[in-house]
């Protein structure tokens, strides 16, 4: 194997420039780098920076072993890897040789501590840590060089760890803990410094609580320090308050100067105190009454929220525990305060809004997918559940997360997924800062920064530039995701409303607040509660959360005690699947809309439990519009390619039916889906069920006649409200079989097998089963009951040349075909319209046998003791009428005017009226009037959940019908009562109109 020269392994190495490098490790100053290989810069983020640093280094310790020392030893990996990744932090060994030591011993970054740095820091100054008041050995420049120096080496140290550790992601949060302990030791030294200078300091407690990324211990490399000063009186004989916070508004100023007013060490941060009480506007420091009585009578909601974050860092830390001890109950009760979600998220967007636009797709920090929308959407969820829930009660970010996902607030997936990108911009805002050690969020686009940053990130398959931009992208793009899918649950304004013993359901309070909303039996409303709450589960949790809340939005439906139960006897089957709690805790508004979908329709409460997964589709109304059939039938192909017995078949269609009224119903109740549309869908439901019983009736017959196949094609047409697309929840499905015999079949033997496929068509809708049946009638046949069940085309053609009736051609303008061969569809279509759209129209005779037979439905049909007026379909006004009314303008003009020739009342009618055969204003009296009728017949379905009890076709008398009514109306419950005066005043109205159009009579006065 040839031996790689040195330029191609200094290339290989990842030196940009080898040819350089080469040229460098020849100088005479690198003989102290004699033990290096280029293989030792491979992990380096940037090699040539490194090496040029530790040129000049060696310069600096010509003189001395130190260097060697170092690069023979353990501390080799960490200078290296410090040299190659931060120019300032490569200066300041350079100029500090001594600092080489924090090198060789390798400290693990689990060991830092508040309380060791804070001893180490105070040394460095030359301060007695065990003192209750430290004070440095002398003041002035030297002694905070001193203390900065010391800084500087403890953030050598854990850059060093954290730049060789094995997992950088892992490492994070404990990175950012060593660097906020460093930050209390240099506040404690910078304190202890600033005590020299001011008189009577001895006498006054000071003690500096860290607020933000400090408090929670999630500091960066470089970031102002957010603080806020407490003061106190050190000796019952000292200074009067006024004075007393004189000088300790003296210490911390003198503390801010120490760590960041010019001197021979450069400065360490800006210790920014704007967080305080009244912010700049208010005194730098104030006594722990003050601070109290401030967050009391005048604090807003945001400052609540920075306060979750407060920690005493140094000072008089007995004080601080006390400053503590009084605002940290504040915080947990600040989420109940009115629109404290709602100002939440406004603050979150200005701090969007204020990003520059130029700036807005690289910003790390503020930008959308960046780390502000990992730590609101967080700190949001705690505020609101932490009020009950103690556990939430932490500071830091990945820790608050892990108890949100623990706890059931946030999915596990969603958590973990959330806690990695967090990880992966925190690690990617380190190795951005670390550079030349200055503040910035902003992710570089030189190819050069992101090569550097990519080598430095230490995350596997993030190797080039290419690589980070894919995983700074893809990260942010699933940060923002997440914030708006957590942070804007529209369950989290309605939790922070509620009061703590809401929340915590207490029975004591429980009780009464279930029967001041609406709930008429609390006790057993309790003991829903208590059976959905009880136990350890996951489910449990969730629901515990949940709960509180969906206790209101079942009230704001007319039925809130059986929504309630429904909603427990639903979780009961559903048992722990996750996605069911994961649905209604982060589908948006699925939890509020599946709370009144239960309490107000028990049709709907019902279908919920036989078909659960329905409830995914609340997370999104486009989910609850109706299928295009093609699609529909696209799924029925699917699933009948897996079954073969007839009984299976049939079952697809049917549960596809019974699937699609489900939508339709959801859609509809929560006012989605118009009328027009859900009548349109239930009707294509009932398409779909019949196609499926044909295919699977065909091979039943030839079973049952042991016929080798099918004799003839086959059609079903669709009569009455089906042929019209108007079906409603309990219609039947009007039908007539046709079947054209194939070439050479005997006649005889393919109407028996047409009879037969008929019989099977109709028994396999209405067999008993896991889905509904859909009662097919055939009552509209030729002859009737007394006729065969399936004509052939030409038979049929026959009968309605020579024996057809005048109510059989009424009949026939609703016809369509809805199943079976297309072609033989067709044909039937063009033989029947010249029928049904006759010429000329109906001559006298006919007219007047439509009248007698309409006048014999209203007399002989309406059941006893229902009152004429309040009966839907047959009462005056009602249904019946319209139809009617409509069919005879049909059979008189559509001969004349094709627009009339529709199988749909409500478009009849509309060209009835462009055509004028009408007026406008009958027009509309008659559609209110039916589409009134027709919506109330399907509401009534809906709210009470009968599918065939004569009630469905009657207006509802009672008050709580009529609430159901008109809450699936979109009406506010006082309007319960217009309900009724509104039907019986659109039905007076029609049937005005059907007096003058359909029986001719003069009702002008």
């Amino acid at each position: 194997m040839r031996e790689q020269s040195p330029t191609s392994r200094l290339r290989k190495a990842g030196f940009s420039d080898p040819l350089r490098a080469s040229r460098l490790l020849a100088e005479p100053a690198s003989a102290q780098l004699g033990g290096l290989d280029p293989e030792d810069f491979a992990p380096v983020a940037d090699p040539d920076q490194c090496l040029l640093a530790l040129i000049r280094l060696a310069e600096a310790c010509a003189d001395s072993t130190g260097l060697e020392s170092c690069l023979r030893g353990p501390g080799r990996r960490g200078l290296l890897a410090v040299l190659g990744m931060s120019s300032v932090l490569g200066d300041f060994v350079v100029s500090h040789p001594g600092a080489l030591d924090v090198f060789e011993r390798r400290e693990r970054l689990e060991d830092v501590t508040l309380a060791g740095e804070r001893r180490s820091a105070l040394t460095a100054v030359g301060a007695d840590p065990d003192d209750d008041v430290p004070v440095a050995a002398s003041g002035g420049h030297d002694a905070i060089n001193a203390m900065r120096a010391h800084y500087f080496e403890r953030i050598l140290s854990i850059a060093a760890a954290d730049l060789t550790g094995p997992d950088s992601l892992a490492a994070m949060p404990c990175v950012s803990a060593a660097i906020s302990h460093a930050v209390g030791g240099a506040l404690e030294a910078a304190l202890a410094v600033a005590r020299v200078g001011v008189p009577g300091a001895e006498n006054v407690g000071l003690t500096i609580v860290a607020m933000g990324k400090t408090g929670a211990c999630e500091l960066n490399y470089v970031s102002d320090v957010d603080v806020v000063y407490v003061a106190r009186s050190l000796s019952d004989e000292g200074p009067d308050d006024e004075a007393m916070l004189a000088v300790a508004t003296k210490l911390a100023s003198a503390v801010g100067r120490a760590v960041s007013a010019p001197a021979y060490e450069p400065a360490l941060w800006m210790l920014d105190a704007g967080l305080r009480p009244e912010g700049k506007d208010g005194p730098l420091v104030r006594t722990l009454d003050s601070h109290v009585t401030y967050y009391k009578r005048w604090a807003k909601g945001w400052e609540f929220q920075a306060l979750l974050k407060a920690r005493p860092i140094a000072g008089d830390l007995e004080l601080g525990r006390a400053y503590l001890d009084a605002l940290w109950p504040m915080v947990w009760d600040a989420a109940g305060h009115e629109n404290f979600v709602e100002d939440s998220r406004a603050m979150r967007k200005r701090v969007e809004d204020h990003v520059p636009s130029k700036e807005e797709r690289r910003q790390l920090k503020l930008g959308k997918g960046g780390l502000r929308d990992v730590e609101f959407t967080v700190q949001l969820l705690q505020l609101v559940h932490g009020r009950t829930d103690v556990s939430l009660r932490v500071r830091p970010t990945l820790q608050a997360l892990a108890c949100l996902r623990d706890a059931g607030y946030v999915a596990r997936g969603d958590a973990d997924l959330l806690d990695r990108d967090y990880r992966i911009l925190r690690v990617l805002e380190h190795r951005i800062q670390l550079r030349r050690l200055r503040r910035s969020h902003l992710v570089p686009t030189g190819e050069d920064d992101m090569r550097r940053l990519a080598r430095a990130m230490g995350v596997p398959g993030c190797a080039s530039g290419e690589d980070l931009e894919r995983l700074w992208q893809d990260t942010r793009r699933q940060v923002r995701a997440l914030h708006r899918e957590i942070y804007y649950r529209p369950l989290l304004p309605e939790a922070a409303r509620l009061s703590a013993d809401d929340i915590a359901l207490k029975e004591s309070s429980a009780k009464a607040r279930l029967e001041a909303i609406g709930y008429r039996n609390a006790s057993g409303a309790l003991e829903h509660i208590k059976t959905l709450t009880a136990g350890v589960s996951r489910t449990a949790a969730i629901q515990r959360q949940l709960l509180p809340v969906m206790l209101g939005w079942f009230a704001q439906g007319p039925e809130p005690d059986a929504g309630l139960l429904a909603f427990r006897l639903l979780s009961e089957k559903m048992g722990g699947t996750h996605w069911y709690m994961k649905t209604l805790r982060d589908g948006g508004a699925a939890a509020e809309r599946l709370c009144l979908l239960l309490s107000s329709s028990r049709y709907i409460a019902e279908q919920l439990t036989r078909l659960p997964e329905s409830i995914s589709w609340l997370a999104d109304t486009r989910e609850l519009m109706p299928r295009a059939r093609d699609d529909l039938e696209g799924e029925l192909d699917s699933m009948i390619s897996r079954r073969s017995d007839p009984s299976g078949v049939a079952g697809a269609g049917r549960y596809l039916r019974r699937r699609e009224l489900l939508r339709t119903a959801m859609g509809q109740s929560l006012r989605v889906v118009d009328p027009v549309a859900s009548r349109a869908a239930v009707s294509q439901a009932a398409d779909i069920a019949l196609e499926a019983a044909l295919r699977g009736a065909v091979p039943a017959a030839c079973a049952r006649l042991g016929a080798d196949g099918s004799l003839s094609r086959y059609l079903v047409v669709a009569m009455g409200r089906m042929g019209g697309r108007e079906m409603g929840y309990a219609s039947d499905a009007d039908v007539v079989f046709l079947h054209e015999p194939h070439d050479g079949v005997e006649p005889d033997a393919a109407a028996r097998m047409a009879n037969e496929v008929a019989a099977q068509v109709i028994r396999l809708l209405g067999e008993t089963g896991a889905e509904p049946p859909l009662p097919a009638d055939a009552d509209l046949r030729p002859e009737g009951r007394a006729g065969p069940l399936c004509r052939s085309l030409d038979s049929y053609a026959e009968y309605i040349d020579r024996w057809a009736h005048t109510w059989e051609r009424q009949a026939l303008l609703r016809a369509r075909p809805c199943a079976g061969d297309a072609e033989l569809g067709a044909r039937f279509t063009a033989l029947v319209d010249g029928f049904r759209y006759p010429r000329g129209g109906l001559d006298a005779d006919a007219v007047r046998e439509v009248r007698r037979m309409k006048a014999r439905v209203e007399t002989e049909r309406i059941p006893r003791g229902i009152d004429p007026q309040r009966h839907l379909k047959l009462g005056r006004g009602g249904l019946a009428d319209v139809e009617w009314t409509v069919q005879l303008l049909q059979l008189q003009h559509a001969g004349d005017h094709p627009r009339l020739r529709t199988t749909s009342t409500l478009d009849a009618l509309t060209a009835a009226a462009d055509v004028g055969l009408v007026t406008a204003d009958q027009a509309d009296r008659l559609s209110c009037a039916w589409d009134l009728a027709s919506r109330l017949r399907d509401l009534n379905v809906l709210g009470t959940g009968r599918t065939s009890a004569s009630k469905i076709d009657v207006l509802a008398h009672d008050l709580r019908d009529l609430a159901v009514l008109s809450f699936l109306m979109g009406r506010d419950d006082s309007d319960r009562h217009d309900i009724e005066e509104e039907y019986l005043r659109a039905a007076r109205r029609s049937r005005g109109a059907v007096e003058r159009i359909f029986y001719g009579k003069d009702t002008r006065r």
